[in-house]
Parts: structure tokens; C-alpha cells; sequence
């Protein structure tokens, strides 16, 4: 028996669609973890006549399988040199085999029943794609806002301000409309009514939240006392992930009505689904640069506190320490949110800066200068060690074993030195 896979990528996930006894092997075969894709939902664009028929069939014979795209299944997509469209931007193509085992690479599917041959159940596909994309973001989020000190729900109400009291109940019809879209199989013109006005509320609230970063970073910029920067640095770490936190929340929220959204194109306007799509998408995509930019602004504030914290640590080594301190915080918590969100960094200065950089030159400075010195830069840099190990678990590996890479380094140093 021959086996035919086919395969869609939208950039975010990879769908391997095909008999289900082929998918599965070639699923396994690839190591890759995956989700049901639902194929059963692209029933509603089928259109009436015999070509709609076997679509139908086809899709009930074959199993539709979701990958998330990370680097093992980008390297699969390149492998198998997918073609990709300028108009959909998704890259797809079948893979062909004998029980499993592929063979080849044909570019174009043959024959009615094909995804890749009928627009409508591709535009459909891909829009389930962006979706299970989208969810998979709100669980990360959810175990994300389940880790930290303060949960999102005692912030909002805490607040006085209305902006921020009027997104608990924008929480509250969006989950409704959530559960009611889970148990019925698809948004009806009543339950999008509910929730069609909250993008306005949860706007608001994101824009409100990012003025407050932007606010602690102006408030760095200006102070070059370190008494003022260690005030400042400390309210920066009280404050900052309660409202990294509201705009985790406001991002999830965003990322759910756009799943209500599809669901809503796909029942009433199934030929409008691709071009939506592909807005939504852009519109999501702007809402991380804003917070990118937000955030990345005030990392860089914050660096360079530390940076003037380091200059003055032989006259202040205490208030320097907290300084360094509140800055070190302030960057694990907006890297783990970033990460949360999906948010590249692609510069190494952009990443968690740890303080064993700053303990480094000390302790190259301060041993030609005497052992109260050494003492302060030793303590810092031991502090900074345990701070590295204590996050692994919320950052990326490579972060923490930099750290300890350097503090090794550094000792070598210093036992030539000595």
C-alpha cells in the first residue's frame, strides 16, 4: 500500500495529514510530538455537488495531525523542501512512500479530495492551524501566570483604576464564550455577540499596563545618584511583573477572541477565512512589537543602572548590590515573559544580562586594590551563582550554564592573579 502525507506549514505549525496509520508512523518516525488538528470542522466549507462529496470523504478517511513548529520540525519543513505561496504564505506538499517509509517529495496533489487542491479546505486547514497555534500560546501563558508571586486576578483587583477593574469582567465572558465554543463545536451569532466589544476593554488595559513599564523606565534614565538608582531599581522589581503579568493576561485574552474570530469566518463567511486569517495575524503580530519594544526599553534602563552600580561598588557596595540586584530580577522576569509569548530575542545583549559580568571586572579591578575589595566583589559574585541556578528552571538552559561557565572562568583568573 502506497502512503501519501500530506504536509502544511503556516510558520508557526506543521500539519501532517494523510491515512491515519501513515501519519502516526510518520510522526513517530520523526520523534514529533503532536495535537488532533480537527479536520472533521472543515465541513462547513465544503460546497454542495459531487466534488464536495468526496472532499467530504476524503476527510473523513484521512487523519489531520498539529505540530508545533520548534527547531526539529522547521528543519523537517526545509528538509522536504516544501513549496511555499506567495498569496496563502503557507508551504506545503505531499510525501510519498511505500508503509511509511518516504521516498520522494511531489510537489502538487492529484485529484479533488486533496487539501492542497481545493482552496476552501486549505484556507479552512490553515486556519485551524492558527488557532491551535494561538491556544497553545494562552496554555503557555496560563502555567505562566501560575508561577509567579502575584496572579494576574489579585493585581487587577487590587487596582482601583477602572481601566484595569473593567478586564475582570472581559475574563469572564470570553471564558464563558470559551466553554460554550468547546461543548457546542463552533460560535454561533449569539455567543460572538457577547464578546465581539471586549477588544476595545483588553486594548486599553495593554496600553494602560505599558505605560507603567515605559514610566519605570523613564524614572531610570534620569537618576545617576546611586541612592536614587537603588530606590528606583527596587519599585522597578516590586512593580514590573505584576504588570508583565496584566499584559500576559491582556495577550491571552487577545489571542482567544481571535480563536472565537475564525471559528466565527469559517461558520458564516468560509471564502473571507483566508484573508482573515492572515490579518489576524499581522494585527498579532504588532501587538508583539509594541510589547517587545516596551519591554526591551526598559531592560535596557535597567542594564545600564547596573552598569553605573558597578563603576561605584568599591565606594558603595551594599546600595550597589541592590541595585544590581533589582536589575538581575527585573531581567529574568521580562526574558521568561517574553519566552511565554513567543517573542524572539535574537541579541545575546538583550538576554537575562547576569551579574557575574559586572562581578567579573570588579574582581579584575579590586585585587590590585586590597582585600575589602576582593571581599565585596566575591560576595556579589557569589550571589549572582545562586541566582543563576535558582532560575534554570524558568529560563532557557543556555542562560544559566553561561553563568557558571563565567564564574569558573573567573576563578581560574583568579588563581593565576594570586
Amino acid at each position: 500500500m502506497n502512503d501519501e502525507i500530506q504536509l502544511i506549514s503556516d510558520g508557526d505549525g506543521l500539519a501532517v495529514i494523510g491515512d491515519p496509520t501513515a501519519v502516526e508512523r510518520f510522526l513517530v518516525s520523526e520523534g514529533l510530538p503532536s495535537k488532533d488538528l480537527g479536520l472533521q470542522r472543515l465541513g462547513s466549507v465544503l460546497n454542495i455537488g459531487a466534488e464536495a462529496a468526496q472532499a467530504g470523504s476524503e476527510i473523513a478517511a484521512n487523519s489531520g495531525r498539529w505540530v508545533k513548529l520548534s527547531k526539529e520540525s522547521a528543519q523537517l519543513v526545509e528538509r522536504y523542501g516544501l513549496r511555499q505561496s506567495s498569496k496563502s504564505g503557507l508551504s506545503s506538499g505531499v510525501l510519498k512512500g511505500n508503509k511509511g517509509h518516504i521516498k520522494g517529495f511531489v510537489e502538487f496533489a492529484k485529484g479533488p479530495g486533496s487539501l492542497l487542491t481545493n482552496p476552501a479546505l486549505l484556507a479552512g486547514a490553515a486556519g485551524i492551524m492558527a488557532q491551535l497555534a494561538m491556544q497553545q500560546t494562552m496554555d503557555e501563558i496560563t502555567d505562566y501566570l501560575a508561577t509567579i508571586d502575584e496572579k494576574v486576578d489579585d493585581v487587577l483587583r487590587a487596582q482601583k483604576d477602572a481601566v484595569l477593574a473593567d478586564m475582570i469582567g472581559v475574563d469572564l465572558v470570553i471564558e464563558e464564550a470559551m466553554t460554550i465554543r468547546e461543548q457546542v463545536g463552533r460560535v454561533s451569532e449569539v455567543t460572538w455577540s457577547k464578546v465581539q466589544a471586549t477588544p476595545v476593554t483588553i486594548a486599553r488595559t495593554q496600553a494602560y499596563a505599558l505605560r507603567q513599564l515605559d514610566a519605570l523606565a523613564e524614572k531610570m534614565e534620569h537618576k545617576t545618584k546611586i541612592g536614587d538608582l537603588a530606590k528606583t531599581s527596587k519599585e522597578a522589581e516590586s512593580k514590573v511583573q505584576e504588570w508583565l503579568a496584566v499584559l500576559a493576561r491582556c495577550f491571552q485574552l487577545q489571542d482567544a477572541i481571535a480563536v472565537l474570530e475564525l471559528d466565527r469566518v469559517l461558520d458564516a463567511s468560509p471564502e473571507e477565512l483566508d484573508r482573515h486569517r492572515l490579518a489576524l495575524r499581522a494585527a498579532r503580530q504588532n501587538r508583539l512589537e509594541l510589547i517587545t519594544r516596551s519591554t526591551e526599553r526598559l531592560m535596557a534602563r535597567m542594564h545600564a543602572a547596573a552598569g553605573t552600580a558597578n563603576t561605584k561598588v568599591l565606594l558603595h557596595p551594599t546600595t550597589s548590590r541592590a541595585v544590581v540586584h533589582s536589575s538581575d530580577y527585573v531581567a529574568i522576569a521580562v526574558v521568561d515573559f517574553q519566552g511565554r509569548l513567543g517573542i524572539e530575542r535574537s541579541r545575546q545583549s538583550l538576554e537575562a544580562r547576569r551579574w557575574v559580568d559586572a562581578a567579573a571586572e570588579v574582581r579584575d579591578k579590586v585585587l590590585e586594590t586590597g582585600a575589602e575589595g576582593v571581599d565585596a566583589a566575591r560576595h556579589l559574585g557569589n550571589e549572582t551563582l545562586d541566582r543563576a541556578r535558582s532560575v534554570t528552571g524558568k529560563l532557557s538552559s543556555g542562560i544559566a550554564e553561561r553563568a557558571l561557565r563565567r564564574r569558573g572562568d573567573d576563578e581560574e583568573r583568579g588563581r593565576k592573579a594570586e
